[in-house]
């Protein structure tokens, strides 16, 4: 982390460690005074994903700290649903809105009744249309640049690659053009394929066989998401290939099959409880009468490889 990241860490912990020593006394003035209770939503795009999950403990982990009620919701993958589950947390008062969209566009409706009803937004891992008070995540440019090049430097240079790609989110786009300026420095590497795994393991599987029965010469894949690699790792096993695996996110998963030492070469780790407490940090900095907060709060990324993997978890 850079000291960006670390000055807010700081800064937000000040404020959880602060509010925390308050919790027991606040709370029971609030019930002797039938003052509201502070509740805090977090609208999840997927919650059948390890990282998503353990974003989701460190948002309760830091709502119960502040003594605060929390909601969560699974739109699995469907901004309709999503759009949905926003208006309902709505209804049930929330003071602090945390939305991870499942469409980065389609969410904005969304967005914008919430902010009509007094409700601080701030977007988490991925962009949201409309008018949010802060966005954090990662440098997901970054991370799929240094997946690229970390692959074209492995190929030495030359070979056959595709992209297994992801729903419509900034994240996901950011990742793809990262990976894609990255080997586009290596005249000798190819992208011959891209195809749509959905970030889901069985989909990313049944897309891979796909991938890999049209390119018989087809040296490395690289994945927007861990678990849309594993699923491609699944397929690639399969099939005995000797076709190497780049990929975003940390999974546990992933990190045991890099240090391996198998096909899976690499991932770019991100940090999901530093993103769920920096927007949270963010959005009580907005409710407690900061007049202006970061519009955009980027998270560094760490590229693990089978040198520097054993030391890594979420």
């Amino acid at each position: 982390m850079k000291k960006y990241l670390a000055f807010l860490l700081v800064l937000m912990s000040t404020i959880l460690f602060a509010c925390g020593n308050q919790d027991s006394e606040t709370n029971a003035n609030q019930q002797e005074e039938g003052q509201k209770e502070l509740v805090i939503g977090m609208a999840f795009q997927d919650m059948n994903n390890p990282y998503f999950i353990t974003m989701k403990e460190a948002f309760e982990e830091a709502a119960e700290s502040i003594g605060a009620r929390s909601i969560v919701t699974d739109a699995r993958h469907d901004v309709n649903k999503q759009t949905n589950d926003i208006a309902d947390m709505v209804q049930q008062g929330i003071d602090i809105l945390l939305v991870n969209p499942a469409d980065s566009d389609g969410i904005e409706t969304a967005v914008l009744a919430a902010k009509e009803a007094g409700v601080i937004v701030v977007a988490v891992d991925a962009q949201a249309s409309g008018p949010i008070d802060s966005f954090v995540g990662s440098r997901n440019y970054d991370a799929g640049y240094l997946a690229g090049k970390k692959m074209a430097e492995d190929l030495g240079g030359s070979g056959k690659v595709a992209i297994l790609d992801g729903i419509p989110v900034v994240p996901i786009l950011e990742r793809v053009e990262g990976f894609k300026d990255a080997v586009e420095e290596y005249p000798g590497i190819e992208i011959v394929d891209i195809q749509n795994g959905r970030q889901d393991r069985s989909v990313a599987m049944d897309v891979t066989e796909n991938m890999l029965q049209a390119n018989a010469d087809l040296d490395a894949i690289f994945s927007v998401n861990d678990g849309g690699a594993l699923g491609a790792l699944g397929a690639i096993e399969a099939t005995g290939r000797d076709v190497w695996l780049y990929s975003v996110d940390g999974h546990p998963e992933v990190i045991e099959a890099i240090l391996d030492g198998g096909v899976f070469k690499a991932t770019t780790a991100q940090f999901p409880r530093d993103q769920v407490r920096i927007g949270l940090g963010m959005a009580l900095a907005k409710l407690w009468g900061a007049e202006v907060v970061p519009e955009t709060v980027p998270i560094d990324v760490e590229l693990q490889t089978i040198e520097n993997a054993a030391n890594f978890s979420w």
